[in-house]
């Protein structure tokens, strides 16, 4: 089974059809149908590792400032309970707690999955990612889960390589700020190279603006951790607000989806957008 990196960016995307929805809805046609998906995304950032154990998972809408409609999506995708007991079972020692109750699928998920797999149909559970520990630690979770991969389990992070909120600016609605685009650059020459080096850039330069928190990176570590030294494949590229990057990437599809994907902008960002402190 294939697996994805998808830089989700401005959750108006859901609604909104552009080259990067159109590249995450040329993914989900090309992969095999999955028992189910594990999604690992940037807004479920936690005191501690713990997965989706519920059988009906709830759409979170954990953001404010955007219009209603966005606030009336709704992904009624079933949990998958046992798939939670083994995304547990393979990561021992690893602790995973079983959430039966308090999150569900937020907007770093489905904002993506209304495009890759519209009708809902298939289980998904997300995978928390645990704040208290280090880059090498996700890695290194990311490749446990590697087994979940031969048993017909779709994993994707969803995420953004560079993700600084508090330096968008809405006159780049379609560009990055020359240090988003080398730091972008510098992560796909390791990505495709060995992505297991995407855990080594913050000793990057231009890495403390690219990543002010790590939120939005850590996704792509599970992705580069499946891959191990595997390179991974380019799906679409792209800046938003100037500090935003769109870049997605796959491992394991034989297909170049490159002809699927046109030209067009992603999502503005809505007027009165709220710039916080906060990189969340």
């Amino acid at each position: 089974m294939p697996a994805a990196f998808l830089g989700h960016g401005n959750p108006m995307n859901a609604l909104d059809d552009n080259r990067y929805t159109q590249a995450w809805r040329a993914f989900g046609r090309s992969v095999p149908r999955p028992r189910a998906i594990l999604m690992i995304s940037a807004h479920w950032y936690t005191n501690a590792t713990a997965v989706t154990a519920m059988p009906r998972p709830r759409t979170i809408h954990d953001f404010y400032g955007f219009p209603q409609e966005l606030f009336d999506v709704q992904y009624p995708a079933p949990g998958a309970p046992d798939v939670a007991e083994q995304v547990a079972d393979v990561v021992k020692p690893t602790w995973v707690g079983q959430d039966v109750d308090s999150w569900g699928i937020d907007h770093g998920a489905w904002s993506v999955l209304l495009h890759a797999f519209p009708d809902a149909s298939i289980p998904v559970i997300q995978l928390s990612l645990n704040a208290s520990k280090d880059f090498d630690h996700h890695l290194e979770l990311g490749r446990k889960l590697a087994p979940l991969r031969r048993q017909g389990v779709l994993i994707i992070g969803s995420g953004n390589i560079v993700h600084n909120l508090r330096t968008v600016d809405f006159a780049q609605s379609d560009s990055g700020y020359d240090w988003a685009r080398r730091f972008d650059d510098r992560a796909r020459e390791v990505l495709e190279a060995d992505p297991t080096g995407v855990a080594a850039l913050d000793g990057d330069p231009d890495f403390r603006r690219a990543v002010p928190t790590p939120d939005h990176y850590l996704p792509l570590l599970y992705i580069a951790g499946l891959a191990d030294a595997r390179p991974l494949d380019l799906l679409v590229d792209g800046h938003v607000a100037g500090s935003i990057s769109m870049s997605a990437y796959t491992l394991g599809l034989d297909r170049d989806l490159a002809s699927s994907v046109g030209d067009e902008p992603a999502a503005d960002l809505p007027e009165g957008f709220p710039v916080l402190d906060s990189n969340l």
